[in-house]
């Protein structure tokens, strides 16, 4: 119940940012009032909302009307929601380019969507228990004298020394094996010149010894806190996808002017909101038995083809402009997600 209890508290969270970036505007649904004085300045009010202050016209007094606002103001359940699912979900690059375009009224903001998205995603993986460890022990990377690690290291040392007595002299293979337990002896041993643990396993993620044999440290002493400050600091920080995705995005278009840094913004943030979506569908399909392989088919499949449609229609390209950028997006991808997973590792070390 306690993952059930901080879920819920995350997407009402992640609610209330999105609402914070989200602008009122074309929120309205149903018929216009009649003329009326509006009860808070007194002009005349001829739509949904005061021209003067912008209250709306229809001022309620019920606990039905309570509940609504604050579904609305959590979840911002209105008309706009209904019209920016479906086209994030189906026609994305429709979406994307209408946006850029000016029909903003109509539609969820991107960064709304994804702070919510965000918000709802890990809300749901606490649900379904898809959560870091607590429980791991210190010695749970390997890095103990005694440990699997270690004497796998030991093992394979052993296996290609005993091959390397069997070879002559001048046997091409023979140099080969000496290079392989160079490295080994020194993965064993621990390489000098880099940030390293009293038993010798190295790490190099920021090229700073300090910061690097800190993060050794703290992994070792405690994995299961590190692996749970990785999971918060990853919503926490999942903004930084976007600064990070931009720049990749706009070396696809680098010679085509039209498009702008926002234009790519726009493409990035909807995008990410999308799979953020399509994680909680795999997350609550994979709890269901047997889900787990149905989960990874939805994933295979819908978010490729999300990700081409999106970048065919956003920017009108031709099936085979799309297709390159795709592929060469795909690899953008990876690096990006090494990137936020270097920022991750370096956050938990603080």
């Amino acid at each position: 119940m306690n993952g059930v209890g901080e879920g819920i508290g995350a997407v009402i969270e992640g609610g209330l940012f999105g609402r914070v970036v989200e602008p009122a505007h074309g929120e309205a649904s149903g018929a216009p009032h009649s003329p009326a004085e509006c009860a808070n300045c007194g002009a005349m009010v001829t739509g949904h909302y005061c021209g003067q202050c912008g209250q709306k016209a229809h001022v309620h007094r019920s606990l039905a009307a309570i509940g609504h606002d604050i579904m609305h103001g959590v979840l911002h359940l209105d008309g706009k929601l209904w019209n920016t699912l479906p086209l994030l979900a189906f026609k994305p690059g429709q979406l994307t380019r209408r946006y850029i375009e000016g029909e903003r009224a109509k539609f969820v903001s991107p960064m709304a969507m994804f702070l919510f998205a965000v918000f709802a995603m890990f809300a749901v993986f606490q649900m379904v228990g898809l959560s870091a460890p607590a429980d791991l022990s210190g010695n749970f990377f390997g890095t103990g004298e005694g440990s699997a690690f270690q004497n796998n290291i030991r093992d394979q040392i052993t296996t290609l020394e005993e091959e390397g007595n069997n070879l002559s002299e001048t046997d091409p293979r023979k140099a080969e094996i000496d290079s392989e337990l160079k490295g080994l002896n020194m993965v064993l041993d621990g390489r000098p010149n880099k940030a390293t643990a009293k038993d010798g396993i190295e790490v190099n993620v920021t090229g700073i010894e300090t910061i690097d044999r800190g993060m050794v440290e703290k992994w070792q002493k405690n994995p299961g806190l590190m692996l749970y400050k990785m999971q918060a600091n990853g919503y926490k920080f999942s903004w930084l996808l976007i600064p990070l995705s931009i720049p990749f995005v706009w070396l696809l278009f680098a010679w085509r002017r039209k498009f702008k840094a926002y234009d790519h913004a726009v493409f990035v943030t909807y995008s990410l909101a999308f799979m953020s979506l399509l994680f909680i569908a795999m997350s609550i399909i994979s709890a269901l038995p047997g889900g787990l392989g149905w989960a990874f088919t939805l994933f295979a499949i819908a978010a490729p083809l999300h990700l081409y449609k999106q970048l065919k229609h956003a920017y009108g390209l031709t099936r085979l402009s799309a297709l390159w950028r795709f592929f060469l997006l795909l690899f953008f991808i990876t690096i990006v997600l090494l990137l936020f997973l270097q920022a991750l590792l370096v956050l938990g070390a603080f």
